[in-house]
């Protein structure tokens, strides 16, 4: 992943928040310490002097909030906000990421969203969206992205939620992203 720091706080100004929006945020999913996904995140914008101040996990898989939080590492959990519900890629739902992101955030925040819920129905509609939306083009400064493509090497892991399209237009998607300013990131 290559990520371009110095640009990032260069858009900092006194009331910027730094943020990320975890959408498939099973913390135990990958192991423990930076193996998490999103830990892995967080500890790499640490390591360029970015901690998150909000971090919104939203899981649709039922966790014990208690457990979640004994999850959490210590430097995080001020930071951290549980959301055990599932997503939706209905535009006119309060459950839509990206409602939540038009209304809560804008140009001055950096917003990373990372994009694994293992349901190509939701994520498929929400990157097409995101793709289209210039205004979240303005405010998502980085966009993690498993895209379940056509790939023998990952069949085995991905055949839970299906694999769907070509490695081309998986491509053709983080290239869209990049175009518009989002800096995407495909994440296995």
């Amino acid at each position: 992943l290559v990520h371009d720091f110095v640009a990032l706080c260069e858009q900092l100004v006194p009331t910027s928040r730094i943020v990320l929006v975890d959408l498939g945020a099973s913390l135990d999913f990958h192991g423990t310490g930076t193996q998490s996904p999103a830990l892995y995140i967080t500890h790499l914008y640490e390591q360029f002097g970015m901690p998150f101040d909000h971090i919104y996990a939203f899981e649709i898989t039922p966790k014990e909030p208690a457990k979640v939080y004994e999850m959490v590492p210590d430097r995080l959990r001020a930071a951290y906000h549980w959301n055990n519900v599932g997503i939706s890629a209905d535009d006119n739902s309060t459950r839509n990421p990206w409602n939540i992101i038009r209304d809560n955030f804008d140009e001055n925040d950096v917003v990373v969203v990372k994009l694994d819920v293992d349901t190509p129905s939701v994520e498929l509609p929400l990157t097409q969206q995101l793709l289209q939306d210039e205004r979240l083009h303005r405010v998502i400064d980085h966009f993690y992205f498993e895209h379940h493509v056509h790939l023998d090497e990952l069949k085995m892991s991905w055949r839970k939620g299906g694999m769907h399209g070509s490695v081309a237009d998986s491509l053709r998607l983080f290239h869209g992203l990049r175009k518009a300013g989002i800096a995407a990131h495909s994440w296995v």
